[in-house]
């Protein structure tokens, strides 16, 4: 059972902040794709609209309603994804995930400020809503992918 102060660690000061700084909020008038993820446990939500040029994430908004953390990831993500391609987006992803299972590191660079989260792994009702944004990206990006000329 985690103690009071590891639930000081997990609400820090730095996730706060990040929390209450989400850059691209909003949503774009004529998205390549638009993605709403929903955690079941919590009932957080977050929408993400991308347009994508030559494989690579253009413009993102996103409609971030989650908690602290899912807040927090959400900042994250949107600070590590500029330029980036639907593959490394879902090896960010997909290291978050190995992360909070206990099984594997902070995820790389771009997505290596993850790394304040890890108080989170001893937490997986929190899991979901950490993950919703980094996941409506990854879907988003495979989304717009048909709509790319070949």
């Amino acid at each position: 059972m985690s103690n009071d102060s590891d639930l000081i660690k997990l609400y820090s000061q730095r996730i706060l902040a990040l929390a209450a700084d989400i850059p691209h909020l909003g949503r774009l008038d004529a998205p390549d794709a638009s993605v709403t993820r929903r955690s079941p446990l919590c009932g957080s939500t977050v929408t993400v609209d991308v347009t994508v040029t030559d494989g690579r994430l253009d413009t993102l908004a996103q409609d971030v309603k989650a908690c602290a953390l899912g807040q927090a990831a959400a900042a994250i993500t949107a600070q590590a994804c500029g330029g980036a391609t639907l593959e490394t987006i879902e090896t960010g992803r997909d290291q978050l995930k190995a992360m909070l299972k206990g099984k594997g590191n902070v995820p790389d660079a771009p997505f290596d400020g993850f790394e304040v989260l890890t108080p989170a792994i001893a937490y997986k009702n929190r899991h979901a809503s950490i993950l919703l944004s980094i996941e409506a990206l990854a879907q988003a990006m495979a989304e717009a992918r048909p709509n790319l000329p070949e």
